[in-house]
């Protein structure tokens, strides 16, 4: 019998490429982040990290 409540939860990663290079505007060539926000990382919400690979990110990517 299988407790789905009991499973661990998994940690959302960096989206880190080790390409690590910020461009005039200051983001980061491999991932889009800005300095501030790749020092933030490991301090942010699943929620607040969520939303920057969700959202964020992809919206600087296509810009």
């Amino acid at each position: 019998m299988s407790n789905d409540s009991q499973l661990p939860l998994l940690a959302i990663l960096s989206p880190c490429v080790g390409v690590c290079q910020l461009d005039p505007r200051g983001y980061c060539l491999g991932c889009y982040r800005t300095g501030d926000e790749i020092a933030r990382w490991r301090g942010m919400s699943d929620a607040e990290r969520s939303h920057y690979l969700n959202e964020v990110l992809p919206a600087r990517e296509s810009a």
